[in-house]
């Protein structure tokens, strides 16, 4: 089973599109009807349908942070450094995340982009 992907509001519609072009599995928050629950809840909602959820909000780290500490698991975050990557790099790099590895592999981790 391949790795599908929750894209937080942040994430551009055009990242989410062109992966879609490229046969990786994924939904939005606002599509879910999700895009104003708060990060936690949020983040729960991914894990509740088997998805790592995509991000570029920092505020994600620190809820990672929590729920490791506290051993609260989740599906795992992959963000993107904003300043760090372009659209079209991040694509490469989650389609690659997505075709190459399990959901499994991807519970109570943190992934930064680029790879």
């Amino acid at each position: 089973m391949s790795l599908s992907f929750y894209m937080d509001v942040h994430v551009p519609w055009a990242m989410t599109t062109e992966l879609r072009l490229r046969g990786v599995n994924v939904v939005t928050a606002q599509e879910d009807g999700a895009g104003q629950f708060k990060d936690p809840m949020l983040l729960d909602r991914a894990a509740a349908l088997g998805r790592v959820l995509v991000t570029y909000d920092t505020d994600f780290l620190r809820e990672a942070a929590r729920r490791h500490v506290q051993s609260i698991p989740f599906a795992g975050i992959i963000f993107i450094a904003p300043l760090d990557v372009t659209i079209g790099r991040a694509v490469a790099d989650l389609e690659l995340c997505a075709k190459a590895s399990k959901p499994e592999e991807w519970i109570d981790r943190v992934e930064f982009l680029p790879l």
